[in-house]
């Protein structure tokens, strides 16, 4: 048989189940003679990969005898949520205690840069395994990692995708917390601010307002920017926000960016925070502790969140049949000056 045209793209795991009309874990099983796979379709499954052209690679064997090396920590926020003034701040908390994490485990850790003018660095690395920060719905690095038949767990649920193991960030629990605590300092016209994208963070979020506008007699006022355009669609989104809805007095900004551009539309619009508007966000980041006034936010408890991430990973890559979902300790309240007046910081309980 010859081999493929160089031309062409190795064909993977994904392609032979397809042709096959199996699942990739049969694929597995049946090209490593493992698990119980019906003789017939067995056969099926080895004549299909060489009639594709189907040679597993070395890191596919490493895999099966539990001798994984590298894998990658990647966030599918675009550059300017991900990095800009935030320094990369949420993404590089959580890679230090993934990457101790990973070499107490004789692991290295790959950081890969959050996706940049369409390109997928993802591609170049031959990698064992990934962890995924708040994918999309239509998350490009997840689809990549499956196509390669590579095990991947996500920090955040994946929408529309429960396949993919994943650590709950708790985005109901905390947008509840957020909202909660602007309703205590006293407002009556609460909005949220979130992204365009589908994520699960989004959507949870959009949920648990919407409830809670209902249990408080509240008509819903949410506003959408998109994470492509950073601080300046925060900004605009805020703006059009207070145009349309002058007697608004709290705003929920999910996004950490969104809420600092949401801050600069408040002023320019003659008004202050917190004393006309008070302001809360998720991450507590560098963004909101430099913010002027400094914005109220979420500490997630992002170590522990990172540590079950990798711990979760490791017994997929050892094929231990690790749990499809860990839930984390509950989020604290980081109370700042733009939500309340008098200074300094307290950490409340979401109970």
């Amino acid at each position: 048989m010859q081999s493929p045209a160089p031309n062409k793209q190795r064909p993977t795991i994904a392609d032979v189940a397809r042709a096959a009309g199996v699942s990739t874990t049969t694929v597995s099983h049946a090209l490593n003679d493992k698990g119980y796979v019906d003789p017939q379709t067995r056969e099926r499954v080895k004549e299909t990969a060489r009639a594709l052209g189907y040679r597993p690679s070395v890191r596919a064997q490493r895999l099966r005898t539990g001798e994984a090396h590298t894998i990658a920590l990647i966030s599918s926020m675009p550059f300017e949520i991900a990095g800009g003034a935030s320094r990369l701040g949420f993404l590089m908390e959580v890679a230090a205690v993934a990457a101790a994490a990973a070499l107490t485990r004789g692991l290295a850790l790959v950081l890969v840069p959050p996706v940049m003018a369409g390109r997928l660095p993802l591609e170049q690395l031959d990698i064992d395994g990934a962890i995924v920060i708040e994918p999309t719905m239509d998350d490009a690095n997840v689809a990549h990692l499956q196509d390669r038949g590579l095990p991947v767990v996500c920090l955040g649920r994946q929408p529309g995708n429960d396949a993919v193991p994943f650590v709950d960030i708790h985005s109901s629990a905390t947008t509840a917390l957020l909202l909660n605590h602007l309703r205590e300092q006293g407002c009556g016209r609460i909005a949220l601010l979130i992204g365009a994208q589908q994520r699960n963070s989004y959507i949870e979020a959009r949920a648990s307002y919407e409830r809670f506008c209902a249990a408080h007699g509240m008509t819903p006022v949410i506003a959408v920017a998109d994470e492509s355009g950073g601080e300046d669609a925060g900004r605009d989104a805020c703006t059009a926000l207070l145009r349309d809805h002058p007697d608004v007095d709290g705003l929920c900004a999910l996004v950490d960016a969104f809420a600092v551009g949401s801050v600069q539309a408040i002023a320019q619009a003659g008004q202050r925070v917190p004393e006309d508007i008070k302001v809360v966000t998720r991450y507590d980041g560098t963004r909101a502790r430099s913010c002027r006034p400094p914005l109220t936010a979420v500490d997630l408890h992002l170590d522990d969140m990172a540590l079950q991430a990798v711990e979760l990973l490791f017994a997929h890559l050892a094929s231990k049949g690790g749990a499809q979902s860990v839930v984390p300790a509950l989020p604290k309240l980081v109370m700042r000056g733009s939500s309340a007046s008098g200074g300094g910081v307290r950490i409340a309980d979401t109970r």
